[in-house]
């Protein structure tokens, strides 16, 4: 997006008021301190420098500008966020890059939203009337209150294969449009007819409350029994989740989010006090999904089935969840009843139970692999499982406890699991490992986005980032750091990249070009003391000295290498001119022993 929208942007939103509508902030230490969203944490560690527009926590390292923090607190795309923010700040994205076909299709989204809205108000209404009869019964039976169904506006269809595209007609929406909405569905014949009937209705919502999609239970005999709303321009599968939009406050504060499957059952959460519940929308948790949950807590509890496809589901949605960084437990139903049905009979005692007994994430990944995996298929899932992860930092805290859970070699699995090479040889072969084997090695980040493989720290690595602190915390310097050939003292990728990005801006704001490892040193060094005074002239002298040091090594190798190919055409007088700029080379240096 262009860079004149982020910074209008920025100048319109205070970082300080986006972020205190998720934290509690307090004034300490020149900045607002309170406790991360993004991991937990019972003493503050993170700051909000409202003065300079960023945020960066000093136990997880997330940091970043305000688009940033609203990106990852969400759950969002970049993107998303911008448009989200670039609206509330009054910020007509179309004004500063026009772009015919991004502005159709953002008319297009609108035009699904609205008519999404108005069929959210033909079934809330049928509801309430004759038609509603059934479904009105079947909420009585199951339990729910009308606080809930209000709440999560459940709506009912009738029996009608046109009763919503009559409805839609009549607010000026042509069945076409529905039909690309996904409200209505097309035959072959090329018949347009109501998508949703003799249903009760599940609102699907974005994170701003819009509807975006429907999920919908059978009243009758018929299938299949539950029938979801397909992929429109509004709506991805696998991206949303049910609930979450009324959940999400809830699970800012107690940091968790139960994770469930069924419509019903979430609702039941809610009216028995489990306001940090949500539910996969009947599909494999996703990626994205955990992507949009870890945005609000730092552990999930699973509860799904006890039988065979419920036990591989939460192996899969445990994997998942714990390679992002998130810790997770798995709770286990007793036999026969699940959420909704367990609540009704015994209450919040009866579920308060299952939760306690729950098996920690890593733990019941472990126990399922080793007591149904084969040698082979164990080895593979121990690759995939690391190779995976969002994060390399990551790796020092999973490895022992795979290597002791599974019967592995420590020292191995440190050497070749999910690295270069491949412990047991070729790779993901078993289950688990099939299941991996289409994912690219771009992961989802912790803050949003895909994530960057983290640098290795070695003493080039330390070398680069300890240079890279004078730009960042001195950015008026960069032009003469610039002149004087300051990339020539950087020796890594991550190093020439980040410098790169601050010589490309000048001083000016960066962060929008950096990616999640960038920012968070960016920030880190932003949020240090820096040196003032005698010292600041004592550092400059260095970054100085080693700046020229650096481009006489250069130079030096330079030459050395003119002087082996010299040599190797035969070439004397050549030779002997170099030698002659090699010694007036190293002259300076002899005499300064």
């Amino acid at each position: 997006m262009d860079r004149q929208v982020i910074e209008a942007l920025k100048q319109r939103l205070n970082i300080v008021d986006v972020v205190r509508r998720y934290v509690a902030l307090r004034p300490g230490g020149g900045r607002q301190m309170g406790l991360c969203p993004f991991h937990q944490e019972k003493t503050p560690s993170f700051s909000v420098n409202e003065a300079e527009g960023f945020f960066y926590c000093f136990g997880c390292q997330a940091g970043g500008d305000v688009i940033d923090f609203y990106q990852r607190v969400n759950g969002l795309e970049f993107k998303d966020a911008l448009e989200q923010l670039a609206a509330e700040a009054g910020i007509e994205l179309k004004a500063y890059k026009p772009d015919p076909e991004y502005d159709a299709r953002q008319q297009l989204k609108r035009r699904c939203l609205d008519m999404h809205g108005v069929a959210q108000e033909y079934y809330r209404r049928n509801l309430n009337l004759a038609v509603g009869d059934a479904a009105r019964t079947y909420l009585r039976r199951r339990g729910m209150n009308d606080e809930i169904v209000a709440a999560f506006g459940v709506g009912a269809s009738p029996d009608d294969w046109q009763g919503l595209a009559t409805f839609l007609r009549g607010r000026e929406y042509t069945p076409e449009e529905a039909v690309q909405a996904g409200l209505l569905s097309q035959n072959e014949r090329g018949r347009i007819y109501d998508r949703f009937r003799g249903r009760l209705i599940f609102p699907i919502q974005n994170l701003s409350g819009q509807v975006i999609a429907f999920g919908g239970r059978i009243l009758t005999d018929g299938e299949p029994k539950y029938l979801n709303s397909s992929d429109t321009p509004i709506y991805k599968k696998g991206e949303h989740l049910y609930g979450l939009f009324q959940a999400r406050q809830a699970m800012t504060r107690s940091k968790r989010a139960i994770l469930t499957e069924g419509y019903m059952d979430v609702l039941s959460l809610h009216q028995f006090g489990y306001k940090d519940a949500c539910g996969v929308l009947g599909t494999a948790l996703t990626q994205d999904q955990v992507k949009r949950v870890a945005g609000f807590c730092s552990r999930m509890a699973l509860i799904f089935d006890g039988d065979t496809a419920g036990r591989k589901a939460a192996l899969r949605s445990a994997e998942m969840i714990l390679q992002y960084g998130v810790s997770c437990s798995v709770v286990r139903m007793p036999d026969g009843e699940d959420v909704d049905s367990l609540l009704q009979k015994h209450g919040n005692e009866g579920l308060d139970a299952c939760l306690d007994a729950a098996q920690d994430g890593l733990d019941y990944c472990l126990s399922v692999v080793r007591e149904g995996f084969a040698p082979r298929e164990i080895v593979s899932w121990a690759n995939g499982f690391l190779a995976h992860l969002a994060d390399n930092s990551l790796r020092p805290f999973y490895i022992p406890r795979l290597a002791q859970g599974l019967g592995l070699a420590e020292a191995d699995l440190r050497r070749f699991g999910g690295g270069q090479g491949r412990l047991g040889g070729s790779g993901p072969q078993g289950p688990q490992g099939r299941a991996f084997a289409h994912q690219t090695e771009a992961r989802p980040s912790l803050s949003g986005g895909v994530a960057q493989r983290m640098p290795a720290v070695g003493r080039d690595e330390r070398d680069d980032r300890y240079f890279l602190r004078f730009p960042i915390q001195y950015p008026e310097y960069i032009p003469e750091l610039a002149r004087r050939g300051f990339e020539r003292l950087l020796t890594t990728d991550f190093g020439q990249a980040l410098w790169r990005k601050l010589a490309q801006v000048n001083g000016g704001d960066v962060l929008p070009l950096l990616d999640a490892a960038e920012k968070s040193f960016w920030t880190q060094t932003r949020s240090k003391e820096k040196p003032e005074g005698d010292e600041l002239a004592q550092e400059w002298q260095h970054v100085c000295r080693r700046i020229e040091e650096a481009g006489v090594r250069k130079s030096r190798e330079e030459l050395m290498e003119h002087i082996r190919l010299a040599s190797s055409q035969g070439d004397a007088v050549e030779v002997k001119r170099l030698m002659a700029a090699l010694t007036d080379l190293n002259a300076p240096s002899r005499e300064e022993e």
